[in-house]
Parts: C-alpha cells; structure tokens; sequence
C-alpha cells in the first residue's frame, strides 16, 4: 500500500470509528444525523410509511389539521387588529383536548386570547411558514397548497412538512426568553438518536441535555454567568423546554410521569412514546 492510500485508510477509518462523545456514532454519521437528517444516510429519518393510526397521536398536527378544516368551513378568518387568531377559533382548537397546557387547566390563566396558549400560536405560525395559510388584508385564508392537504390521501405529506417547518424553520426561541441561538433546535435529531437509544424508560430531562451538550459543547458559550444559576444550568433548562415541553410533547413524541411536570422548567421525567419509533426510523 503506497504512502496517500495508507492514508486515505486512516481517514476512512477515523470518520467510520465510533465516538464516545457522539453516543457511539462515528463522525460520518454524526454529520448525516445533524445535516443529512432526512435522507436514509442519516440514522434518524423518516418512516417510509407513517400510518393514520400514528398520526392519530402526533397532538400539535391535530391541531393544524382541525385548524385547516375550520378556515375551509369559514371561507377565511378575520384576524385581530393585532393579527392574531379569534378567541373563539383559540377555544374551539383547544377545547378538542390535543394538546394539554397545565396553566391553564388549572386555572392559573384563562384562555382569551391567541398569546394564552402558546402551542395554537406556534401552529398558526408554522402553517403559515409553511406556506399551508397566508394573511391578507387582515384575513386568514388557505393557499393553493393548503387546500390539498384537506384531503385524506394527503395526510401523510401535510404531517411531513408540518413537522419539518416546525423543526427546521420555526424559530423555537420564539416561545422564551432564552438566548436567540438555536440550542435544541440545531441537531434535534441527535435528541431523537438518545430517546431511541435510552427512552424505553424514564429518564431524567437533564440525562438528555448532558449527553446533547457533551457531543456539541460549543453552544454553551452561548449563556453567560448569573448570579442564580451556572452557564450549565442555563443550558439544561433552555434545552429542555424547548426540546420537551415545546417540541417532543406537542407533537406526542414522549410523554411525562407526571402531566404537572409540564409546568417545570427542570426535573421532568421524559419517556419515549411509541408513535416516535412509528414516525421515524432509528438505527442504534
């Protein structure tokens, strides 16, 4: 073997060897799971076929599919002077019960407008990102696009961009105070990786923050020192409620021990559901 084919060897080898920092991912396949995450290089992607029955338990995409469903029956809705949705439409969405918000069923606020509910508000956004609705004169209405994922053969797809939009273009530091970096958000399907790996039992949020900032320690020099709390714990409590609360709970992807855990920043523990091996396809 002459001197650059030993080398080229070396290379190969190196970027196909496991890294304890990476979950045991080789370097190749960490980069896919990071910037490939949707094609079959990655060791996250899509499921070929994801069912209706699966679809039946993903919370936040029955809340856009019923949304869609009310802007066809109405034609369009009018939206606030502030540009946001109706009281009435917010009620009407949430009273359908996908989607479970401790402050307000217990009372701490009462649900009167849009902003009260931050998961209807992150939906009405991503639909329209999506380019599944547009705003015009102060009306809401679906496009020509969002028209076709009325029907049931379509589901499938609508799923697809829905939670691609919200995972890749929805900015998740929208919904906190946090620092506008994508923490969570960028690598989200490293997150998935360890919830296939490590989510057949509770698991402490913070056991997931860990592992995800050891194999990208770079964003943490995103926080700075408080006097309350350490640059680390900054970290975890940005991590996870962005990843859990906002994110993998919405759409069904874990479930709590506790549902009233969903009112703690920290401390929760998180389990994987079923429907995340159902939507995406995971090699450990």
């Amino acid at each position: 073997m002459d001197f650059y084919k030993q080398i080229e060897t070396e290379v190969l080898l190196r970027n196909n060897s496991p890294v304890a920092d990476f979950e045991d991912l080789s370097p190749t396949n960490f980069y896919h799971i990071i910037y490939d995450n949707y094609s079959e290089n990655s060791p996250v992607h899509f499921q070929k076929n994801i069912s209706n029955n699966t679809l039946d338990q993903v919370s936040l995409f029955r809340v856009a599919e019923d949304f869609i469903k009310i802007i066809e029956r109405e034609k369009f809705i009018k939206l606030t002077p502030l540009g946001a949705l109706p009281r009435k439409v917010i009620v009407e969405l949430y009273d359908k019960k996908y989607i479970y918000d401790y402050v307000i069923e217990s009372g701490i606020t009462k649900l009167m407008r849009e902003q009260d509910c931050i998961s209807i508000l992150s939906m009405r956004l991503v639909t329209e990102i999506a380019g599944i609705t547009k705003k015009a004169n102060g009306k809401l209405t679906l496009t020509k696009k969002g028209t076709t994922f009325l029907k049931q053969e379509n589901r499938q797809d609508f799923f697809r961009l829905f939670f691609s939009t919200f995972a890749d273009k929805f900015n998740w530091g929208f919904n906190d105070g946090y620092p506008q970096k994508p923490i969570g958000q960028f690598g989200w399907t490293f997150t998935i990786y360890l919830l296939g790996k490590f989510g057949k039992d509770y698991q402490l949020d913070s056991f997931y923050s860990k592992k995800y900032l050891t194999a990208l320690p770079d964003l943490l020099k995103h926080f700075t020192q408080e006097s309350y709390s350490s640059v680390e714990n900054q970290f975890e409590r940005c991590y996870s409620v962005r990843t859990f609360d906002r994110f993998l709970i919405w759409f069904g992807l874990v479930e709590l021990k506790d549902k009233q855990e969903n009112i703690i920043i920290q401390g929760k523990n998180i389990k994987a559901t079923e429907t995340l091996k159902s939507v995406f396809n995971i090699d450990i």
